[in-house]
């Protein structure tokens, strides 16, 4: 999110990609909007990753809930950062044409009668400057993908979360909630680009007065776990994974450290830091591009214990607890491999895991008090996630 980036320098950038990087990511998704200082800090990005020199790689997706698209004129914004960008050394080259991307868009018109008109409109225009490879996230029926040849593939945004869950939902349909929007999507597109997303949480909590968007989504059943491992089956199927986000504080599913500017996000991420997610992300992210899950040990959970460890050496066990005393402790015998664990929790208790080997603690997680405590009847409720890891 740009948006988020306000303060930025090119050596705040410079951060971000090298963290990014180094778990494995291999470009960013620059979700832009109309105001002049965004250009700026995206011209910054680029400018950044060129001085680092590493391969790291950039795209354009338009936020066309923000942007204007009104009138012909309007695609006047989407031309600019196209003629600023598209043949910049670190710009990401999709079947060696630019890779452009959308967060909506179904909607804007530019002057048209449908959306076919405009997007097809869009996409000359740009083309103008360079090739584009198109993959848009529209919240449209995917039986609509044959007529709009425009499109070169397709971002399922929507795919992270198990979105259709109501009150109404029986618990066998709450639990492990199903994630199974993305063939749906692929058939239709009968071939072309098919980009999925995996998010790791959302919560936001918006009211009338600004953005006017409170809920949430349901994130327990190691949701970020599942949806990985679901797109690694499938990796013969996805040409390309989206994490959603890398800092989109206002909707609670970032991975990175919390710096820039929050959108008015403090009350309820100001606490939880969600770095541990980005070592979940290389383990996850090296298994998509190469197949085979790397050799690695790492422990880490949530506040809602959802414990994940793995393991690719010697049996060991696990230790839960969510009081300092050890009274509500389990333990479990772990494998090679991934593990999913969870432990209720106790009014006025945290969270301790270790991982123990031969009677010795190999490693130990656990938060202080003054990180995390579950408190029974809180003045304010907060559905944002802690997370925390230990090697």
């Amino acid at each position: 999110m740009v948006g988020n980036t306000y303060p930025y320098t090119t050596d705040d950038w410079k951060q971000d990609i090298v963290l990014a990087a180094s778990r494995d990511i291999d470009a960013f998704a620059l979700n832009v909007g109309p105001e002049d200082w965004q250009r700026q800090s995206v011209a910054r990005c680029y400018a950044a990753a060129l001085e680092l020199g590493i391969r790291f790689k950039l795209f354009l997706t338009f936020d066309m809930t923000v942007l204007r698209a009104n009138t012909r004129e309007d695609v006047s914004i989407l031309r600019e950062y196209i003629a600023r960008f598209a043949h910049h050394p670190h710009q990401m080259l999709y079947e060696n044409k630019v890779m452009v991307s959308t967060f909506a868009g179904q909607d804007s018109l530019f002057g048209h009668s449908t959306m076919h008109e405009a997007w097809d409109f869009v996409k000359s225009t740009l083309q103008e400057i360079a090739q584009i490879h198109l993959v848009p996230s529209f919240f449209i029926d995917p039986r609509a993908y044959p007529h709009h040849s425009f499109m070169d593939g397709y971002f399922n945004w929507n795919g992270s979360w198990p979105i259709y869950l109501t009150v109404n939902s029986t618990r066998e349909e709450v639990k492990c909630a199903k994630l199974d929007t993305d063939r749906h999507h692929i058939h239709h597109l009968d071939g072309r680009t098919f980009m999925a997303a995996v998010s790791p949480w959302f919560f936001t909590h918006y009211g009338p007065e600004s953005w006017n968007k409170n809920w949430i989504y349901r994130g327990d059943d190691w949701l970020f776990v599942r949806r990985w491992e679901q797109i690694i089956a499938m990796r013969d199927q996805i040409d390309i994974v989206q994490i959603v986000s890398w800092n989109d504080y206002g909707e609670s599913h970032y991975i990175a450290p919390v710096r820039g500017a929050q959108p008015s996000s403090d009350a309820w991420v100001d606490g939880f830091p969600h770095d541990a997610w980005l070592d979940l992300t290389q383990h996850f992210a090296r298994a998509f591009k190469t197949g085979t899950y790397p050799r690695s040990r790492k422990t880490g959970y949530s506040y809602r214990w959802q414990l994940v460890s793995w393991r690719f050496k010697e049996p060991a066990e696990v230790r839960l607890s969510a009081t300092q005393d050890g009274l509500s402790e389990r333990s479990y015998s772990i494998g090679q491999g991934l593990s999913k664990l969870s432990h209720p929790m106790v009014a006025g208790g945290g969270m301790r895991a270790r991982l123990m080997r031969d009677g010795e603690i190999v490693a130990e997680c656990s938060p202080s008090r003054e990180e995390f405590v579950v408190r029974e009847r809180p003045e304010t409720y907060n559905f944002n996630v802690y997370v925390a890891s230990s090697t």
